[in-house]
Protein backbone atom coordinates (compact mmCIF):
# COMPACT_ATOMS: atom_id res chain seq x y z
CA UNK A 1 0.00 0.00 0.00
CA UNK A 2 3.09 2.39 0.97
CA UNK A 3 4.00 2.09 -2.89
CA UNK A 4 1.30 2.40 -4.38
CA UNK A 5 0.48 5.74 -2.69
CA UNK A 6 4.19 6.88 -3.58
CA UNK A 7 5.07 9.97 -5.54
CA UNK A 8 6.87 8.63 -8.05
CA UNK A 9 9.96 10.97 -9.52
CA UNK A 10 10.18 13.73 -11.75
CA UNK A 11 9.62 13.08 -15.24
CA UNK A 12 8.48 9.52 -14.86
CA UNK A 13 4.90 8.69 -16.48
CA UNK A 14 2.36 7.27 -13.88
CA UNK A 15 0.57 4.43 -15.29
CA UNK A 16 -0.02 2.74 -11.83
CA UNK A 17 -1.94 5.27 -10.18
CA UNK A 18 -5.77 5.23 -9.22
CA UNK A 19 -7.02 8.87 -9.03
CA UNK A 20 -8.05 11.02 -11.40
CA UNK A 21 -4.82 13.66 -12.60
CA UNK A 22 -5.25 17.37 -11.41
CA UNK A 23 -6.81 18.50 -14.67
CA UNK A 24 -9.38 15.98 -14.68
CA UNK A 25 -10.33 16.93 -10.53
CA UNK A 26 -13.02 19.73 -10.26
CA UNK A 27 -11.17 21.44 -8.54
CA UNK A 28 -13.01 24.62 -8.82
CA UNK A 29 -16.11 23.06 -7.82
CA UNK A 30 -14.51 21.87 -4.92
CA UNK A 31 -13.34 24.96 -3.80
CA UNK A 32 -16.44 26.76 -3.49
CA UNK A 33 -18.17 23.86 -1.75
CA UNK A 34 -16.24 24.12 0.42
CA UNK A 35 -16.39 27.82 0.44
CA UNK A 36 -19.78 27.53 0.99
CA UNK A 37 -20.19 24.58 3.49
CA UNK A 38 -17.94 26.92 5.51
CA UNK A 39 -20.78 29.21 5.86
CA UNK A 40 -23.32 26.81 6.59
CA UNK A 41 -25.45 27.02 9.74
CA UNK A 42 -23.72 24.56 12.41
CA UNK A 43 -20.89 23.25 9.64
CA UNK A 44 -18.74 23.48 12.46
CA UNK A 45 -20.61 21.39 14.84
CA UNK A 46 -21.00 17.82 15.43
CA UNK A 47 -22.74 16.00 12.52
CA UNK A 48 -25.04 13.15 13.55
CA UNK A 49 -23.19 10.15 14.20
CA UNK A 50 -24.84 8.52 10.69
CA UNK A 51 -24.07 11.34 8.85
CA UNK A 52 -25.89 14.51 7.76
CA UNK A 53 -29.48 13.56 6.30
CA UNK A 54 -28.85 15.69 2.89
CA UNK A 55 -26.55 13.40 2.42
CA UNK A 56 -27.46 10.15 3.30
CA UNK A 57 -30.56 10.96 1.56
CA UNK A 58 -28.56 11.49 -1.37
CA UNK A 59 -26.34 8.46 -1.60
CA UNK A 60 -29.72 6.58 -1.17
CA UNK A 61 -31.64 7.60 -4.12
CA UNK A 62 -27.89 7.34 -6.25
CA UNK A 63 -28.60 4.02 -4.88
CA UNK A 64 -32.05 3.36 -6.09
CA UNK A 65 -34.13 0.16 -5.42
CA UNK A 66 -35.71 0.17 -1.80
CA UNK A 67 -32.70 1.91 -0.12
CA UNK A 68 -33.64 4.91 2.19
CA UNK A 69 -31.45 7.07 3.91
CA UNK A 70 -32.21 5.32 7.18
CA UNK A 71 -29.97 2.42 5.61
CA UNK A 72 -26.95 4.94 5.04
CA UNK A 73 -23.83 5.74 7.27
CA UNK A 74 -21.46 8.08 6.24
CA UNK A 75 -17.87 7.20 6.03
CA UNK A 76 -14.09 8.19 5.74
CA UNK A 77 -13.48 6.88 2.10
CA UNK A 78 -14.04 3.78 0.62
CA UNK A 79 -10.87 2.18 2.04
CA UNK A 80 -12.18 2.88 5.90
CA UNK A 81 -15.65 1.91 4.65
CA UNK A 82 -14.37 -1.76 3.33
CA UNK A 83 -12.13 -1.61 6.89
CA UNK A 84 -15.44 -1.33 8.77
CA UNK A 85 -16.82 -3.47 7.09
CA UNK A 86 -14.92 -6.83 7.42
CA UNK A 87 -14.62 -5.93 11.36
CA UNK A 88 -18.12 -6.09 12.00
CA UNK A 89 -18.55 -9.21 9.61
CA UNK A 90 -15.82 -11.73 10.33
CA UNK A 91 -14.19 -12.34 13.56
CA UNK A 92 -10.21 -13.03 13.34
CA UNK A 93 -8.80 -15.74 12.09
CA UNK A 94 -12.05 -16.07 9.82
CA UNK A 95 -12.34 -17.02 6.13
CA UNK A 96 -13.55 -14.22 3.72
CA UNK A 97 -14.19 -15.11 0.31
CA UNK A 98 -12.62 -12.89 -2.45
CA UNK A 99 -12.30 -12.56 -6.27
CA UNK A 100 -9.33 -13.14 -7.91
CA UNK A 101 -7.83 -11.30 -9.22
CA UNK A 102 -8.78 -8.94 -6.71
CA UNK A 103 -8.25 -5.04 -5.48
CA UNK A 104 -4.72 -4.99 -3.13
CA UNK A 105 -6.13 -2.80 -0.68
CA UNK A 106 -9.31 -4.79 0.20
CA UNK A 107 -6.53 -7.79 1.05
CA UNK A 108 -4.61 -5.88 3.12
CA UNK A 109 -7.61 -4.90 4.97
CA UNK A 110 -8.57 -8.85 5.62
CA UNK A 111 -4.83 -9.67 6.35
CA UNK A 112 -4.62 -6.99 9.14
CA UNK A 113 -7.64 -7.97 10.38
CA UNK A 114 -6.47 -11.66 10.76
CA UNK A 115 -9.14 -12.63 8.25
CA UNK A 116 -8.35 -15.57 5.75
CA UNK A 117 -8.47 -14.39 2.11
CA UNK A 118 -9.82 -17.16 0.07
CA UNK A 119 -9.75 -16.72 -3.78
CA UNK A 120 -12.79 -17.06 -6.26
CA UNK A 121 -11.60 -17.18 -9.89
CA UNK A 122 -13.50 -14.03 -12.14
CA UNK A 123 -13.67 -13.87 -15.60
CA UNK A 124 -15.20 -11.53 -17.96
CA UNK A 125 -18.59 -12.01 -16.80
CA UNK A 126 -17.43 -11.64 -12.72
CA UNK A 127 -17.28 -14.16 -10.38
CA UNK A 128 -17.91 -17.86 -11.27
CA UNK A 129 -21.12 -18.64 -9.27
CA UNK A 130 -20.09 -22.43 -9.40
CA UNK A 131 -17.05 -21.53 -7.38
CA UNK A 132 -18.43 -19.78 -5.20
CA UNK A 133 -20.51 -22.06 -4.38
CA UNK A 134 -18.05 -24.67 -3.87
CA UNK A 135 -15.37 -22.55 -1.94
CA UNK A 136 -18.47 -21.34 0.79
CA UNK A 137 -19.14 -24.84 1.29
CA UNK A 138 -15.61 -25.83 1.57
CA UNK A 139 -14.68 -23.07 3.96
CA UNK A 140 -17.72 -22.66 5.91
CA UNK A 141 -17.10 -18.48 5.70
CA UNK A 142 -19.58 -15.80 6.21
CA UNK A 143 -18.89 -12.89 3.85
CA UNK A 144 -17.98 -12.59 0.08
CA UNK A 145 -16.24 -9.55 -1.23
CA UNK A 146 -16.95 -8.81 -4.83
CA UNK A 147 -16.67 -5.62 -7.31
CA UNK A 148 -19.44 -6.36 -9.29
CA UNK A 149 -19.01 -3.25 -12.01
CA UNK A 150 -15.93 -2.58 -13.90
CA UNK A 151 -13.87 -5.10 -11.68
CA UNK A 152 -10.73 -4.11 -10.41
CA UNK A 153 -8.40 -5.02 -11.73
CA UNK A 154 -9.92 -7.68 -14.52
CA UNK A 155 -13.21 -4.65 -15.68
CA UNK A 156 -15.33 -7.53 -15.42
CA UNK A 157 -19.15 -6.88 -15.28
CA UNK A 158 -20.97 -9.21 -13.18
CA UNK A 159 -23.45 -10.83 -15.73
CA UNK A 160 -27.56 -10.21 -15.56
CA UNK A 161 -27.02 -14.48 -15.02
CA UNK A 162 -24.92 -14.46 -11.92
CA UNK A 163 -26.39 -11.87 -9.97
CA UNK A 164 -29.01 -13.46 -8.67
CA UNK A 165 -27.08 -16.49 -8.47
CA UNK A 166 -24.70 -15.05 -6.29
CA UNK A 167 -27.53 -13.61 -3.85
CA UNK A 168 -28.76 -16.92 -3.82
CA UNK A 169 -25.99 -18.56 -2.94
CA UNK A 170 -24.58 -16.09 0.06
CA UNK A 171 -28.47 -16.57 1.15
CA UNK A 172 -27.96 -19.94 1.37
CA UNK A 173 -24.57 -20.01 3.19
CA UNK A 174 -25.73 -17.47 5.61
CA UNK A 175 -23.35 -15.11 4.35
CA UNK A 176 -22.93 -11.85 3.88
CA UNK A 177 -21.48 -9.98 0.26
CA UNK A 178 -19.93 -6.91 0.56
CA UNK A 179 -20.26 -5.15 -2.85
CA UNK A 180 -17.58 -2.77 -3.66
CA UNK A 181 -19.14 -0.64 -5.94
CA UNK A 182 -15.88 1.87 -6.36
CA UNK A 183 -16.96 3.03 -10.19
CA UNK A 184 -19.73 3.78 -11.11
CA UNK A 185 -19.14 7.43 -11.23
CA UNK A 186 -16.06 6.44 -13.76
CA UNK A 187 -18.18 5.04 -16.46
CA UNK A 188 -16.97 6.09 -20.04
CA UNK A 189 -18.98 8.19 -22.66
CA UNK A 190 -19.63 4.69 -24.65
CA UNK A 191 -20.83 2.43 -21.92
CA UNK A 192 -24.65 2.46 -22.30
CA UNK A 193 -27.44 1.90 -19.12
CA UNK A 194 -25.37 0.26 -16.11
CA UNK A 195 -26.76 -2.41 -14.20
CA UNK A 196 -27.94 -1.42 -10.88
CA UNK A 197 -26.19 -2.19 -8.11
CA UNK A 198 -26.78 -5.59 -6.32
CA UNK A 199 -27.87 -4.29 -3.09
CA UNK A 200 -31.31 -3.23 -4.65
CA UNK A 201 -32.05 -6.61 -5.56
CA UNK A 202 -31.60 -7.57 -2.18
CA UNK A 203 -34.60 -8.08 0.52
CA UNK A 204 -33.16 -10.15 2.81
CA UNK A 205 -29.86 -8.00 4.28
CA UNK A 206 -27.53 -10.18 2.60
CA UNK A 207 -25.75 -6.91 0.96
CA UNK A 208 -23.26 -4.18 2.47
CA UNK A 209 -22.64 -1.93 -0.11
CA UNK A 210 -19.55 0.93 0.04
CA UNK A 211 -19.59 3.36 -2.73
CA UNK A 212 -17.33 6.66 -2.52
CA UNK A 213 -17.05 10.01 -3.75
CA UNK A 214 -13.21 9.86 -4.06
CA UNK A 215 -12.79 8.60 -7.00
CA UNK A 216 -14.83 11.00 -8.95
CA UNK A 217 -13.19 13.89 -6.89
CA UNK A 218 -10.00 13.93 -5.69
CA UNK A 219 -7.91 11.59 -3.83
CA UNK A 220 -8.27 13.97 -0.75
CA UNK A 221 -11.84 14.30 -0.56
CA UNK A 222 -12.86 11.30 1.09
CA UNK A 223 -16.37 10.52 1.86
CA UNK A 224 -18.10 7.55 1.21
CA UNK A 225 -21.34 5.32 2.10
CA UNK A 226 -22.07 2.27 3.74
CA UNK A 227 -25.62 1.10 3.02
CA UNK A 228 -27.13 -2.40 5.05
CA UNK A 229 -29.92 -3.24 6.75
CA UNK A 230 -31.01 -4.63 10.74
CA UNK A 231 -28.51 -5.82 12.73
CA UNK A 232 -25.33 -5.28 10.64
CA UNK A 233 -26.22 -1.98 10.24
CA UNK A 234 -25.73 -1.72 14.08
CA UNK A 235 -22.39 -3.48 14.15
CA UNK A 236 -21.12 -1.12 11.46
CA UNK A 237 -21.94 1.72 13.28
CA UNK A 238 -20.50 0.95 16.83
CA UNK A 239 -17.27 0.12 14.85
CA UNK A 240 -16.83 3.32 12.79
CA UNK A 241 -17.91 5.40 16.09
CA UNK A 242 -14.95 3.14 18.12
CA UNK A 243 -12.48 4.02 15.25
CA UNK A 244 -13.33 7.27 13.96
CA UNK A 245 -16.14 9.34 15.75
CA UNK A 246 -17.94 10.54 12.61
CA UNK A 247 -16.40 12.07 9.54
CA UNK A 248 -16.06 15.72 9.94
CA UNK A 249 -19.06 18.03 9.16
CA UNK A 250 -17.42 20.37 7.03
CA UNK A 251 -16.50 17.50 4.59
CA UNK A 252 -19.86 16.12 4.48
CA UNK A 253 -21.17 19.88 3.70
CA UNK A 254 -18.83 20.40 1.08
CA UNK A 255 -19.99 16.98 -0.48
CA UNK A 256 -23.55 18.01 -0.42
CA UNK A 257 -22.99 21.22 -1.53
CA UNK A 258 -21.30 19.69 -4.23
CA UNK A 259 -23.21 17.02 -5.97
CA UNK A 260 -26.09 19.60 -5.49
CA UNK A 261 -25.10 21.99 -7.90
CA UNK A 262 -25.23 21.49 -12.15
CA UNK A 263 -21.08 21.50 -11.48
CA UNK A 264 -21.42 17.97 -10.57
CA UNK A 265 -23.05 16.40 -13.65
CA UNK A 266 -21.36 18.74 -15.78
CA UNK A 267 -18.11 17.44 -14.35
CA UNK A 268 -19.10 13.64 -14.45
CA UNK A 269 -19.50 14.16 -18.28
CA UNK A 270 -16.24 15.76 -18.66
CA UNK A 271 -14.83 12.54 -16.98
CA UNK A 272 -16.57 10.55 -18.97
CA UNK A 273 -15.82 11.75 -22.22
CA UNK A 274 -11.95 12.10 -21.25
CA UNK A 275 -12.13 8.77 -19.26
CA UNK A 276 -13.21 7.01 -22.72
CA UNK A 277 -10.84 8.64 -24.94
CA UNK A 278 -7.65 7.55 -22.53
CA UNK A 279 -8.79 4.32 -22.90
CA UNK A 280 -8.89 3.90 -26.66
CA UNK A 281 -5.59 6.00 -26.81
CA UNK A 282 -3.55 2.93 -24.67
CA UNK A 283 -5.40 0.79 -26.53
CA UNK A 284 -4.61 1.88 -29.54
CA UNK A 285 -1.16 1.97 -28.41
CA UNK A 286 -0.52 -1.01 -26.94
CA UNK A 287 -2.40 -2.94 -29.96
CA UNK A 288 0.06 -0.89 -32.17
CA UNK A 289 3.22 -1.26 -30.19
CA UNK A 290 2.96 -3.91 -28.06
CA UNK A 291 0.64 -6.80 -29.40
CA UNK A 292 2.09 -9.36 -27.35
CA UNK A 293 0.81 -7.57 -24.61
CA UNK A 294 -2.42 -6.30 -25.74
CA UNK A 295 -5.46 -6.44 -23.20
CA UNK A 296 -8.51 -9.34 -23.93
CA UNK A 297 -10.74 -7.01 -22.55
CA UNK A 298 -11.42 -3.72 -22.62
CA UNK A 299 -14.01 -2.26 -20.16
CA UNK A 300 -16.67 0.56 -20.71
CA UNK A 301 -16.07 2.22 -17.38
CA UNK A 302 -13.00 2.20 -14.50
CA UNK A 303 -9.49 3.62 -15.22
CA UNK A 304 -7.42 0.84 -16.31
CA UNK A 305 -6.32 -2.34 -18.36
CA UNK A 306 -5.31 -5.11 -17.05
CA UNK A 307 -2.52 -6.99 -19.40
CA UNK A 308 -1.09 -10.44 -18.92
CA UNK A 309 2.30 -11.27 -19.47
CA UNK A 310 3.53 -13.79 -21.93
CA UNK A 311 3.77 -17.40 -20.29
CA UNK A 312 7.64 -17.40 -18.73
CA UNK A 313 8.44 -13.65 -18.07
CA UNK A 314 9.53 -12.08 -15.05
CA UNK A 315 7.13 -9.93 -13.59
CA UNK A 316 9.28 -8.30 -11.52
CA UNK A 317 11.91 -7.65 -14.25
CA UNK A 318 8.92 -6.05 -16.14
CA UNK A 319 8.12 -3.54 -13.58
CA UNK A 320 11.78 -2.62 -13.35
CA UNK A 321 12.59 -2.26 -16.52
CA UNK A 322 9.40 -0.22 -16.69
CA UNK A 323 10.94 2.49 -14.18
CA UNK A 324 14.17 2.69 -15.71
CA UNK A 325 12.90 3.43 -18.60
CA UNK A 326 10.86 6.52 -17.32
CA UNK A 327 7.46 4.64 -16.90
CA UNK A 328 5.46 3.09 -14.03
CA UNK A 329 2.98 0.30 -13.99
CA UNK A 330 1.98 -1.92 -11.55
CA UNK A 331 3.00 -5.45 -11.43
CA UNK A 332 -0.27 -8.37 -10.92
CA UNK A 333 1.41 -10.57 -7.90
CA UNK A 334 -0.39 -8.42 -5.38
CA UNK A 335 -4.09 -8.70 -7.05
CA UNK A 336 -3.67 -12.10 -6.13
CA UNK A 337 -4.28 -13.97 -2.76
CA UNK A 338 -3.18 -17.31 -3.67
CA UNK A 339 0.04 -17.92 -6.25
CA UNK A 340 -1.32 -16.45 -10.05
CA UNK A 341 -1.49 -17.94 -13.01
CA UNK A 342 0.58 -15.57 -15.40
CA UNK A 343 2.67 -12.62 -14.86
CA UNK A 344 0.48 -9.27 -15.14
CA UNK A 345 0.54 -5.45 -15.84
CA UNK A 346 -2.17 -3.08 -14.95
CA UNK A 347 -2.08 0.11 -16.65
CA UNK A 348 -4.22 3.39 -15.14
CA UNK A 349 -4.66 5.85 -18.07
CA UNK A 350 -6.71 8.71 -15.29
CA UNK A 351 -3.54 9.75 -13.67
CA UNK A 352 -1.43 10.82 -16.77
CA UNK A 353 -1.61 14.48 -18.47
CA UNK A 354 -2.67 13.63 -21.45
CA UNK A 355 -3.41 10.91 -24.19
CA UNK A 356 0.13 12.34 -25.77
CA UNK A 357 1.86 11.33 -22.38
CA UNK A 358 -0.11 7.57 -22.78
CA UNK A 359 1.03 7.28 -25.78
CA UNK A 360 4.56 8.07 -24.56
CA UNK A 361 4.22 5.86 -21.99
CA UNK A 362 3.54 3.11 -24.00
CA UNK A 363 6.80 4.02 -26.17
CA UNK A 364 9.23 4.20 -22.88
CA UNK A 365 7.37 0.54 -22.14
CA UNK A 366 7.86 -1.28 -25.31
CA UNK A 367 11.61 0.27 -25.16
CA UNK A 368 11.59 -1.77 -21.65
CA UNK A 369 9.83 -5.09 -22.94
CA UNK A 370 12.11 -4.89 -25.70
CA UNK A 371 15.37 -4.97 -23.83
CA UNK A 372 13.73 -8.13 -22.41
CA UNK A 373 12.83 -9.83 -25.55
CA UNK A 374 8.85 -9.65 -24.88
CA UNK A 375 6.43 -7.61 -26.12
CA UNK A 376 6.41 -7.86 -29.94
Amino acid sequence: MLVTLAQPSPGVIEFNAGYLHASLQPEQALAAALARAGRRPGAWGRPPIDGIPELREWFARGIGGAITAADVLIASGGQSALTTTLRALAPPGAPVLVESPTYPGMLAIARAAGLRPVPVPVDRDGVRPELLEEAFRATGARVFVCQPLFQNPTGAVLSAERRPEVLRIARAAGAFVVEDDFVRRLVHEDAGPLPRPLATDDHDGVVVHVCSLTKATSPSFRVSALVARGPVLERLRAIQVVENFFVPRPLQEAATELVGTPAWPRHLRTVATELRSRRDTLTAALRRDLPGLAPAHVPSGGYHLWLRLPDGTDEPSVVSAALLAGVAVTPGRPYFSAEPPAGHLRLSFAAVASTSEITEGVRRLRTACAGLGIGA
